[in-house]
C-alpha cells in the first residue's frame, strides 16, 4: 500500500513539474533599443522590404528596429554593417556594430576588420597560416564540395584562388553582414540571427555560378554575448524570396546562424526545477522505506 502511495505521489509531482513547464509563458521575443555604434558609426545602410524587393531606406533607427522583425520562414529588410566595403578607400582597421537587448542582455553584432580575418595588426596574409581568413575560406569550399579535381578544370589550385579572392577584396567584401532578424525561441530561448546573402555565392568567391548546385557561403558576424565574443557564418541558406531593387541579385537567401546556448530561459528553468523537485521527491521516499 505504501508503495503505491508513493507512485500516485510521483506521478502527481511529475504531472505539476511537466505542467508548468509546459504553461509558464516564455520571457523571448526580439532585439530590442537597437543602435549602431562601433568606430564607423556611420557606415551602414537600412534596406527595408515588400514582398519582392528590399530597396534602401533613410538610416533612422525607427527603420533600423522595423527591417529587423523578420524570421528564418519570412525575412525581411536588413541592416548592412561596413556598408562601405566594397568601395575604393575603405578602411578595414574600422568597424561598425548593431547593439541591443534580447533575453534580458546586451547582444553586439560586429562587421569585421582585418586584425579579425588575419590577425592582430596583420593588414594582409597568406594562404596556409592559422587565422580566421584561412579557416573560412577552406571551409567555404570543403562546405561545398569544391575539391581539387574541380578547381583544376576552373584553372585554380585552392592556393592560386584565395590569392585572386585576397587581390580582389574579397575578404572586405565578406566583412559587411547584413542583419535581417535577431529572434530568441520562446521554448529554449536559443537566439537566431538572419544574413541576407546571395543565395549562389559563387561569383563572389571568383568561380562560376551553377543553378542547380549553388555554392553558398554567407558573410561573417561578431558577437558578443552573455562575456563570449566569436564569429558566426553559415554554408546553407534558404530562399529569400527577395531580389534588392537596384542590382536584382543580393539578398536572395537567408543565412541563419545560432550563437552557442546560454543560460536557459527562466521558464524552462522553473520547469526543470520542477523536474529536480520530483527526483528529490522520489529520493526521500528511496530512505523512507529502507
Amino acid at each position: 500500500m505504501k508503495m503505491t502511495f508513493q507512485k500516485l505521489l510521483i506521478g502527481a509531482s511529475m504531472a505539476i513539474g511537466v505542467s508548468y513547464l509546459a504553461t509558464v509563458p516564455a520571457q523571448a521575443g526580439t532585439l530590442t533599443s537597437a543602435t549602431i555604434g562601433g568606430t564607423a558609426a556611420s557606415d551602414y545602410l537600412v534596406y527595408d522590404s515588400n514582398a519582392t524587393n528590399t530597396f534602401k531606406v533613410a538610416n533612422t533607427s525607427e527603420n533600423v528596429q522595423k527591417v529587423l522583425s523578420g524570421n528564418a520562414a519570412s525575412p525581411t529588410g536588413n541592416v548592412e554593417l561596413a556598408a562601405s566595403s566594397e568601395q575604393a578607400g575603405f578602411d578595414f582597421t574600422k568597424n561598425t556594430t548593431l547593439t541591443g537587448t534580447i533575453g534580458g542582455k546586451t547582444l553586439t553584432l560586429s562587421s569585421l576588420t582585418s586584425d579579425d580575418w588575419f590577425g592582430v595588426g596583420q593588414t594582409t596574409t597568406t594562404y596556409g597560416l592559422n587565422n580566421l581568413a584561412n579557416t573560412w575560406f577552406n571551409q567555404a569550399l570543403s562546405s561545398n564540395s569544391i575539391t581539387s579535381p574541380l578547381l583544376t578544370a576552373f584553372g585554380y589550385t585552392q592556393q592560386t584562388l584565395f590569392n585572386s579572392f585576397l587581390t580582389k577584396g574579397g575578404f572586405q567584401r565578406f566583412s559587411d553582414p547584413n542583419i535581417s532578424y535577431v529572434n530568441q525561441d520562446d521554448t529554449s530561448g536559443l537566439i537566431s540571427i538572419g544574413l541576407a546573402g546571395h543565395f549562389d555565392a559563387a561569383p563572389l568567391l571568383g568561380l562560376p555560378s551553377n543553378q542547380f548546385f549553388p555554392l553558398q557561403a554567407s558573410e561573417i558576424v561578431k558577437y558578443t554575448y552573455g562575456g563570449k565574443t566569436d564569429y558566426l557564418y553559415s554554408f546553407k541558406a534558404t530562399k529569400s524570396g527577395l531580389l534588392e531593387l537596384s542590382d536584382g541579385i543580393s539578398h536572395s537567401g537567408n543565412y541563419e546562424v545560432v550563437p552557442p546556448a546560454a543560460v536557459p530561459e527562466p521558464s524552462v528553468m522553473l520547469g526543470l526545477l520542477g523536474v529536480a523537485g520530483v527526483f528529490a521527491t522520489q529520493r526521500k521516499f528511496k530512505k523512507a522505506s529502507i
